[in-house]
C-alpha cells in the first residue's frame, strides 16, 4: 500500500512536528529552534533540536534524525505505514485509500466499538478481583506471589462463577450479544427445536470466561485487544484465549507490549511464554518481559520485538516442548535479522519457578547461549556419544552448524566439539569445509554492518563539499530564485539529487523520508534543517558565495587540467585546447568581477 505523495504532504503540514514531539519530550524555544533532551540516547545536555520551519529534528549526540512520521516510528516502534495511520488518527484524517470506501465508516465504528467492549470488560474483571467474587482468584494470585501493585500494573482480573454475570453487565452497558460475541465475551448458543424426545430450548447466551483469573492482552497503544483466563479449578483447559476477532490476531503481538512501550533504550526483550512469566519476573525487576500469545514465535511478533530492542533472549520454560520452541524461536529471530541468545534454565524450571526460588540476582547471572551453542547443546541430547556412531553423527550434525560462522566464533566451538566426540582440529576442519592449511575466511555475508558514522562519511571533508551542503540548506528554504544554482554545481550525488527534488518542489520532511539508509538519513536530516538567519537578502547572499567560491575553484582547477594535457596533444588538439582554457579564463573574470 502507497500513500499518494499529496495525501502525505498534507498530513505533513497538519502534524505540526513541535506539538507531536512535545508529547514525548519537554522542548524550550532557543533561537529559530526547539531543543530537549533527546529520547533516543541518555544525556544531560539537551542536543535534540526540532526545526519546525523545516518540519524536520536532529539529535547532534547520536544523529537521529527526520520527519514527523520517522519520529513516530522510531520513538513508538513502528514501520511507515503504522505511523502514518497513528497520525492520522490523532490527526483525524481518513486514510486516502479507504475515503470512498463506503463501508468505511462502518468497520470504524465497529472497531470503536469493540476496543471499546473490551476496556469496559477489563474493568468489570479488575473490580471483580477485590469483591467476594473475585476471592478464588485473587487468592490464586497471592499464592503465585503477586503483590497489588504489580496486580494493578498489569490490570489482572477475576471472572465470576456465573454464567452470565458479565454478558449482563455489559447488555446494561449498551452492548448488544452479538457485539460480545463478536469480540469474543460471550457464547450463544443458538435455540434447538422441539423433538419427539425433548422439549424445545430457548437460544441462551453465556460468558466466555468464567470462575478464572484474568489476563488483559493489552497492544503498545494501551488498546485492550483480548484476554488470557487461568482456570482456578479441575477445569480444562488450564488456559483459555481469546479467538481470533476483528480487532485482535494472536500472531501479531505479545503480551505486555504497552509495558514495552514505555521502556526506553532496552538491551534486549525477553521472551517468555506464559502470562505468569511476565508478570512475576517484571515484579522482581526484571525488565522487557513479554511472552507469545499461545502460540509459537511468529514472523511478525519478531519483527514487532525488534522496534523494542537489538536482541531477543528467549527464556522458555524448561520442558521438551519449551526446548523445541527455542530451536523454531532461534530460526524465526535468524530470518528476520534479529540477534538472539536464549537463557539456560537449570533442573527443568520455567521462568517463574526459578526467579521465585533463586532471585533476581541470579536470574541476571544465567548463561546467554548463543544459538550456535544451544543447537550444539540439543544436538548432544539427540546421539550417544558414549558410542563411536553416536559421536561422528554429532559431529557431523554440529560441522554443519560451525560453517556458518567467523574464524573467531567457529574456534571456540571447534575445541569444545574436539573434547566431546575426540576428532582432531583438522578432521573437524575438514568435514566444515575449510582446509587445515587454509585460513578460514569470515563469513562476511551473516555480519551485521557496521554503523556509519554521518560525519567521517560524508564529503564535506572539503571546504567546496561544505559549501555545496550550505547551499541546499539554503535551497530548501524555498526562499531562492530557482535560477540560482545548476546541477553541475553539485558534485556530491546525494546533494545533486536533493537539489533536483527540492527544485521539483519536493518537501525537506519528504526527502529525508525517502532515505533508507540510517546514515544517509541522518546526514539529510542535518543538511535540510534551516540555516542560519531568516533574512532572505541574506540567505541569497550566502549561497551566492557559496556558489561563486565553488565555480572559481572548478574553473581553475580545468584551466590546470588542460595546460597539464598540453605536452601530449597534437598541434590541432592543443589549439582546441588553448581556445577552450581561454574561455574558461575569462568566465573565472567575470565571476570575480561580479564579486566586487
Amino acid at each position: 500500500m502507497r500513500f499518494p505523495p499529496s495525501w502525505l504532504d498534507e498530513l505533513r503540514a497538519r502534524a505540526d512536528i513541535v506539538q507531536i514531539i512535545g508529547q514525548y519530550v519537554q522542548l524550550k524555544k532557543n533561537g529559530r529552534k526547539h531543543w530537549g533532551l533527546c529520547p533516543f540516547h541518555g544525556e544531560k545536555t539537551a542536543s535534540f533540536s526540532v526545526d519546525q520551519e523545516q518540519q524536520l529534528y536532529y539529535c547532534f549526540g547520536c544523529k537521529a534524525g527526520g520527519s514527523v512520521i520517522q519520529f513516530v516510528m522510531d520513538y513508538e516502534r513502528l514501520e511507515f505505514q503504522d505511523a502514518v495511520k497513528h497520525l492520522a488518527d490523532q490527526l483525524h484524517m481518513p486514510l486516502p485509500q479507504m475515503e470512498d470506501d463506503p463501508d468505511y465508516q462502518r468497520r470504524r465504528t465497529q472497531r470503536d466499538r469493540l476496543l471499546e467492549a473490551n476496556k469496559e470488560a477489563a474493568r468489570f474483571f479488575h473490580q471483580t478481583l477485590f469483591t467476594p467474587a473475585g476471592s478464588n482468584a485473587l487468592d490464586y494470585l497471592k499464592r503465585r506471589g503477586l503483590t497489588d501493585s504489580v496486580i494493578r500494573k498489569f490490570g489482572l482480573g477475576a471472572a465470576p462463577n456465573g454464567w452470565d454475570t458479565l454478558t449482563k453487565h455489559m447488555q446494561e452497558k449498551g452492548y448488544t450479544v452479538e457485539e460480545l460475541k463478536l469480540v469474543g465475551l460471550t457464547v450463544i448458543k443458538e435455540a434447538e427445536p422441539a423433538t419427539e424426545t425433548t422439549p424445545a430450548k430457548p437460544r441462551r447466551a453465556f460468558d466466555m470466561f468464567r470462575n478464572r483469573a484474568i489476563f488483559p492482552i493489552i497492544d503498545q497503544y494501551g488498546n485492550v485487544l483480548a484476554f488470557g483466563g487461568r482456570a482456578l479449578g479441575d477445569v480444562q483447559p488450564k488456559y483459555l484465549n481469546t479467538s481470533d476477532t476483528p480487532v485482535f490476531n494472536k500472531r501479531l503481538g505479545v503480551y505486555a507490549a504497552n509495558l514495552l512501550r514505555k521502556e526506553r533504550h532496552l538491551p534486549r526483550v525477553v521472551l517468555v511464554e506464559g502470562y505468569m512469566d511476565v508478570v512475576s519476573l517484571t515484579q522482581f525487576g526484571v525488565s522487557g518481559v513479554c511472552a507469545t500469545l499461545g502460540t509459537a514465535l511468529t514472523p511478525e511478533q519478531a519483527k514487532l520485538l525488534k522496534r523494542f530492542a537489538p536482541a531477543v533472549y528467549l527464556a522458555y520454560d524448561g520442558d521438551s516442548a519449551g526446548q523445541h520452541a527455542i530451536l523454531r524461536g532461534l530460526d524465526i529471530l535468524e530470518a528476520e535479522g534479529v540477534p538472539a541468545r536464549v537463557l539456560d534454565f537449570p533442573d527443568g524450571l520455567d521462568p517463574d519457578e526459578f526467579i521465585r526460588r533463586d532471585g533476581k540476582e541470579a536470574f541476571d547471572g544465567l548463561p546467554a547461549l548463543t544459538p550456535e551453542s544451544y543447537r550444539m547443546r540439543r544436538l548432544r541430547t539427540e546421539h550417544d556419544l558414549s558410542t563411536q556412531e553416536g559421536r561422528t553423527e554429532y559431529a557431523k550434525a554440529c560441522a554443519a552448524i560451525l560453517r556458518k560462522l567467523d574464524p573467531v566464533d567457529r574456534e571456540n566451538h571447534l575445541q569444545e566439539l574436539m573434547v566431546h566426540t575426540g576428532f582432531t582440529r583438522d578432521v573437524l576442519l575438514e568435514q566444515i569445509g575449510i582446509s587445515a592449511g587454509q585460513p578460514a575466511a569470515p563469513q562476511t555475508a551473516l555480519q551485521a554492518p557496521a554503523r556509519l558514522n554521518p560525519r567521517r562519511n560524508s564529503p564535506a571533508a572539503s571546504d567546496e563539499a561544505r559549501d555545496e551542503e550550505l547551499l541546499i540548506s539554503i535551497i530548501s528554504t524555498g526562499r531562492m530564485p530557482d535560477d540560482l544554482a545548476k546541477e553541475d554545481d553539485f558534485h556530491d550525488p546525494l546533494l545533486r539529487s536533493l537539489y533536483i527534488e527540492l527544485l521539483g518542489g519536493a518537501s525537506p520532511a519528504s526527502l529525508v523520508e525517502m532515505q533508507q539508509d540510517e546514515a544517509v538519513r541522518a546526514r539529510v536530516s542535518k543538511l535540510l534543517l534551516s540555516p542560519p538567519g531568516d533574512d532572505q537578502d541574506q540567505l541569497i547572499r550566502m549561497a551566492r558565495e557559496c556558489l561563486d567560491r565553488n565555480r572559481l575553484k572548478r574553473t581553475q582547477a580545468q584551466i590546470n587540467e588542460i595546460m597539464r594535457s598540453l605536452a601530449s596533444l597534437s598541434s590541432s588538439e592543443k589549439a582546441q585546447a588553448l581556445i577552450r582554457a581561454k574561455e574558461l579564463t575569462d568566465y573565472m573574470k567575470e565571476l570575480k568581477s561580479a564579486k566586487q
